[in-house]
């Protein structure tokens, strides 16, 4: 499910923000973080509110006179929000909201292993969404692919 999380947070980021100053990579690298939860077999912190707020958290107090790194970085709590909204996890009570409902997460798996076709079909689109970026941002241009994959900027002549 790579493509689904990392597709649609750079366009919901790109759409909500429009700022060239946003590192569009950390927000991609947000969006697929709490992927690395699957040795563990089900959901836990990282598909929790309190994991997405926490790495919020540590990022603003990390960087309290650092504000270019601060803007930087901000992108991974980002896109660790939006991973939590295209996974769907806000429907799942017991995740979304833990430890408020009790500390276990039961026995669940992961959602993104659970969907059967429909994440097929989710992954596609994910898929299709970065070869619209990857156009729409002019990524082709070896120039601007170049300085995205530095700065994880997308040009302001784009952004307009």
């Amino acid at each position: 499910m790579l493509c689904w999380f990392a597709g649609l947070s750079l366009l919901a980021a790109w759409q909500v923000f429009r700022s060239p100053a946003l590192d569009h990579r950390m927000v991609v690298l947000g969006s697929v973080l709490p992927l690395i939860e699957m040795p563990f077999g089900g959901p836990r912190l990282l598909h929790t509110l309190l994991g997405a707020v926490a790495v919020l958290a540590v990022v603003m107090l990390a960087t309290r006179s650092r504000r270019l790194l601060r803007r930087q970085l901000l992108g991974i709590p980002i896109g660790m929000f939006l991973h939590l909204v295209l996974d769907g996890v806000w429907a799942d009570t017991r995740v979304f909201w833990w430890p408020a409902f009790g500390t276990s997460f039961g026995s669940r798996p992961l959602p993104e292993l659970d969907r059967g076709l429909l994440g097929l079909l989710m992954e596609v689109a994910g898929a299709l969404t970065l070869v619209w970026a990857w156009r729409r941002f002019g990524l082709a241009d070896s120039a601007r692919r170049a300085a995205f994959l530095r700065t994880g900027r997308i040009d302001r002549d784009v952004v307009r």
